[in-house]
């Protein structure tokens, strides 16, 4: 085996471990944080813990269950909101390529996407909470669902960008009009990539704490009035892991790991939706 020979395959070896380095210094981090939350939240993780309201200071148990239902309702909520405009925008965005008003859209959702939550949160605080006279879950899913909209317009867009052409110039040869080309073609074709967005993009919110401490402001008890304050694991684990109570911050411990333990299944499930509904042009 000749000089350069030995010296390419050396080359190839030392590259390879090099990205296996960078590969495992990524994935230490995230592999340390899930040690410390499980080591530190898993003794408080029981079933009181998830179907009791948290106790007062003193007295022993409680647990997360208004956080956890306030959590499901605000997120559903912001789902509801954010999820007919999101993928109707990014149809928009992906037809109408070459427009003025696409093109500033476009410009807009990107500029909305590197806001800052808690600058959404204040300007929530004063066009919705404000007028509405008071902190309410409604508020609060609506400054998550103005969050949600970037990810779930550009999923929707990039997923439509990638379906060739040939499938809307045959429907369109067929005769069908552009509101069913939308509906029965595009959309079940780019299914997959949209309900991935939009499963991404709930993950995104579902750990926020910055909007909702100016709109939904939280409730020490189980809530289901949109219109009125309403708790949820972000806010409940910012309060208690501040406060100066040990049971406090042990239910904050086990608040985080049951939020990780929900952020990772949403994310489970966006990799087994996508498979499972990919479709094959």
């Amino acid at each position: 085996m000749n000089t350069k020979l030995k010296y390419r395959i050396a080359k190839n070896r030392g590259m390879r471990w090099f990205t296996i380095l960078l590969a495992f210094a990524c994935v230490l981090p995230l592999a340390l944080i899930l040690i410390y939350i499980i080591k530190s939240g898993i003794s408080a993780i029981n079933w009181n813990f998830i179907v009791n309201i948290p106790k007062p200071v003193g007295e022993t148990g409680g647990g997360i269950a208004n956080a956890l239902i306030g959590t499901l309702i605000i997120i559903i909520v912001a789902t509801i909101i954010s999820v007919p405009i999101g993928i109707m925008c990014g149809i928009y965005l992906s037809e109408n390529k070459k427009s003025k008003i696409a093109y500033w859209a476009s410009m807009c959702v990107d500029i909305l996407q590197g806001v800052p939550s808690i600058v959404i949160g204040i300007v929530a605080y004063f066009w919705l909470v404000r007028p509405m006279g008071g902190f309410s879950a409604l508020s609060g899913s609506i400054a998550l669902a103005v969050m949600m909209f970037p990810i779930i317009i550009r999923s929707t867009e990039e997923t439509l960008k990638l379906l060739p052409d040939s499938l809307k110039e045959a429907a369109y040869a067929l005769g069908m009009p552009f509101h069913r080309v939308i509906l029965k073609i595009i959309i079940p074709c780019g299914f997959s990539g949209i309900i991935s967005g939009v499963m991404l993009s709930v993950a995104r919110v579902a750990g926020e704490t910055a909007p909702l401490l100016f709109t939904a402001f939280g409730n020490p008890y189980i809530e289901t009035n949109l219109g009125k304050p309403m708790q949820s694991l972000p806010l409940l684990i910012f309060n208690y892991a501040t406060s100066s109570y040990k049971d406090w911050q042990n239910l904050a411990w086990g608040a985080s790991l049951v939020l990780l333990v929900l952020v990772l299944t949403l994310n489970m499930l966006t990799k087994i939706m996508t498979r499972k509904w990919k479709v094959q042009l």
